[in-house]
């Protein structure tokens, strides 16, 4: 691996401060005709103005950062169990995506929830300086320059949580030296997977140690919590239930070819990844079906439907509970979702082909508890044979659940590391 010269640590600063001017140029054009972007420009508005009415200089703060919300997701059992531990301390959670902080701008087990600023120089100090944290946590992704520059220089500690690494990462480029010093920089990096940490040390980043992932702690944390919906109950009935979660267009082509079998006996819940008025109407418009919107239901018409669409944020992880088996979306596109908080429920899982990136979908179809499909075909299929074959579901059910019972403990872990720098 090519070694970083002075050139890379003169020039690239510049060069990364650039990139950030111009991306922030970018998405306050964009804000003039995109609702999200509008959102994104709009929370940033007098940021410094607010944070310094809320924030004391008494305050002793734990600053969280999360770059959306499934982030949020993946640090929450750590900012929880970190409330319960040191509650001394007062939480600060930042985000960088309107689809976190716009979600969990309420969320109660943080005392200050904010945007992130752009990470500039300048704000990045006057950020360090307002908030003054006693440590920093960054879950999974998001490395700022000028944050992490600020951090070292105030002798703040930075953890790095619930990471994952792999070769094709520009931190491992020709290319990536003045990025592998950004690495070095933060205290410590707590990652999901031996292969993670090999290729770090490989690096010559030393700071590492592997915990596992977060969110085994947060699904497992669910499932014993579980939330009940009597209307969900209603409409299932004596039926069984799939469960099409997280699901984008190219999803839900696929699943209404499936609909359209009009298997007996079956019934479908489907949650979209985006849930605003037009995208709901737009996969209510290409359902053959009867279908109800959640927000819409009522315990006396409910039952009549063989489709409900969730409109709501925030109830999917615990809708699992009711399903039979379960599909996740955005595999046919950037990424898979989330497929622990079906797992966790012990629903066998179907998904997309780009799932490569996740580690648990990997492992549990080596372990053969879920299944990649590549065409509606093939997701007829492997439903059928799950529902007409008990003891071949009940046995991918198993698999699901121990794994994500095996996996758990990554939170204890992390809150060890974080308590012997708090002391």
């Amino acid at each position: 691996m090519p070694k970083p010269t002075t050139n890379d640590y003169q020039a690239m600063p510049l060069l990364y401060n650039f990139a950030i001017f111009f991306y922030y140029q970018v998405i306050r054009i964009a804000s003039l005709s995109n609702p999200k972007a509008k959102l994104w420009v709009n929370g940033r508005k007098d940021i410094f103005k607010r944070i310094k009415t809320a924030v004391s200089r008494k305050d002793k703060i734990a600053w969280f950062h999360c770059a959306s919300l499934g982030e949020f997701e993946q640090g929450r059992p750590i900012i929880e169990a970190f409330r319960k531990q040191f509650p001394g301390y007062k939480i600060l959670l930042t985000f960088f995506s309107p689809s976190g902080y716009e979600i969990r701008k309420n969320y109660a087990g943080a005392d200050f929830i904010f945007y992130l600023p752009i990470d500039n120089p300048a704000n990045a100090g006057r950020f360090i300086k307002l908030v003054h944290p006693s440590i920093a946590i960054f879950i999974k992704y998001e490395f700022w320059y000028n944050y992490l520059t600020q951090l070292k220089k105030n002798n703040i500690p930075v953890l790095v949580v619930s990471a994952i690494f792999r070769p094709k990462q520009h931190f491992f480029a020709w290319y990536g030296g003045w990025f592998r010093k950004m690495l070095k920089n933060i205290t410590h990096i707590f990652v999901q997977n031996e292969a993670s940490k090999a290729l770090l040390n490989s690096a010559g980043i030393e700071n590492v140690s592997i915990s596992g992932d977060t969110r085994f702690d947060r699904v497992a944390s669910i499932a014993g919590n579980a939330k009940q919906f009597p209307l969900i109950e209603k409409f299932a009935g004596n039926d069984k239930l799939f469960l099409a979660g997280s699901t984008w267009p190219a999803d839900e082509s696929l699943l209404i070819s499936l609909i359209d079998q009009h298997l007996p006996g079956l019934k479908f819940i489907i949650a979209p990844h985006e849930t605003d008025k037009d995208r709901i109407n737009q996969l209510l418009s290409r359902l053959n079906a009867p279908a109800l919107c959640y927000s819409q239901a009522n315990e006396k018409t409910i039952s009549d439907y063989q489709v409900l669409i969730i409109d709501s944020i925030g109830i999917l992880s615990h809708l699992y509970r009711y399903a039979t088996l379960a599909y996740i979306g955005g595999a046919f596109g950037k990424g898979l979702h989330n497929i622990l908080e079906a797992a966790t429920f012990g629903n066998p899982v179907i998904f997309g082909t780009n799932y490569q990136k996740f580690k648990e979908a990997v492992d549990l179809i080596q372990c053969e508890g879920v299944f990649s499909i590549t065409n509606a075909e093939e997701l007829i299929s492997e439903t059928k044979k799950l529902l007409s074959d008990k003891s071949y579901h009940d046995k991918c059910s198993e698999i699901c659940r121990n794994y994500v019972i095996q996996n758990q403990g990554a939170t204890g872990i992390i809150l060890a590391k974080i308590k012997n720098y708090l002391l």
